[in-house]
C-alpha cells in the first residue's frame, strides 16, 4: 500500500524549524524518507510507470537529491526551469539514505574533518557520494541562514538507490504548480521535519547541528 504523501502549512511549520545551522529536513517514518528531484518529461514518466529509474535515465552521471521539498522549489523554479518541468517525490528506505550519508565526502575542503586538502582530495575521488551545504530558501526565493543538504550519488550508490532502495516514486508536479499560486499565509507544503542519521558519528562528520532542547 503506498504511504501518503503529507502536506501542512508553510506558516505552522516554519514556526518550528530552526531558523539557522545545518539541518536535514525531510518527511520521514520509522523506515523510509522522501527525497526530491526534478526531470524532463521522459525520465519523470519512465520513473512513475515502472517504480524505478531507468530508459533514458543516466546511471553514469551524478544524480542529485533533495530531502526538502522548498529547496527543490527553488532550484527548480517550482516545476517551471527547462528540462525540470517534473517534479517526483522518491520514497527511499531510510537505511538507503544513512547509507547514503555514511558514505557522504563534502564537496569542499574542511579541516575540521580532514587533515589536508589532498586527503580530501582523495576521500572525494574515492567516495560514491557528494556532501553539498546551500543557503535554504523562503517561498519567495530569498536564502535564509538555515543550510540545506543536497547529495550527489554515483556509481554503485546511484544504481543502488534507482532500483534497489525505492520504497514509490510519485508525481507531484501539480502540488508544486498550486503551490505558486498561494499566498504566503495559505502556502501549503509538505510535512517536514528534522532528521538526524542513526548513527551520531555520521552526523557529527556531515557538521550537523545539534538541536537545542
Amino acid at each position: 500500500m503506498a504511504k501518503p504523501f503529507l502536506t501542512d502549512s508553510y506558516l505552522r511549520q516554519t514556526a518550528t524549524w530552526p531558523s539557522e545551522g545545518h539541518h536535514i529536513l525531510a518527511q520521514y517514518d520509522e523506515t523510509s524518507i522522501v527525497v526530491y528531484q526534478a526531470y524532463r518529461p521522459a525520465i519523470a514518466d519512465f520513473a512513475v510507470t515502472h517504480q524505478r529509474f531507468g530508459g533514458q535515465f543516466s546511471l553514469t552521471r551524478m544524480s542529485w537529491i533533495k530531502p526538502n521539498f522548498l529547496w527543490m522549489m527553488y532550484r527548480c523554479g517550482w516545476a517551471k526551469k527547462a528540462d525540470q518541468e517534473r517534479v517526483l517525490a522518491v520514497r527511499i528506505l531510510r537505511s538507503g539514505f544513512d547509507e547514503i550519508l555514511r558514505q557522504a565526502v563534502a564537496s569542499s575542503f574542511d579541516p575540521a574533518h580532514h587533515a589536508t586538502a589532498e586527503e580530501w582530495q582523495l576521500a572525494l575521488k574515492r567516495s560514491a557520494v557528494r556532501l553539498q551545504w546551500d543557503p535554504d530558501h523562503d517561498p519567495a526565493g530569498k536564502p535564509l541562514a538555515r543550510r540545506a543538504i543536497q547529495l550527489g550519488l554515483r556509481e554503485d550508490v546511484l544504481r543502488q538507490y534507482a532500483h534497489d532502495w525505492i520504497v514509490e516514486i510519485r508525481d507531484i508536479t501539480p502540488f508544486a504548480h498550486a503551490g505558486v499560486q498561494q499566498s504566503r499565509e495559505q502556502l501549503i507544503v509538505a510535512a517536514e521535519s528534522v532528521y538526524l542519521p542513526a548513527d551520531r558519528d555520521v552526523a557529527v562528520r556531515l557538521g550537523l547541528t545539534p538541536r537545542t532542547p
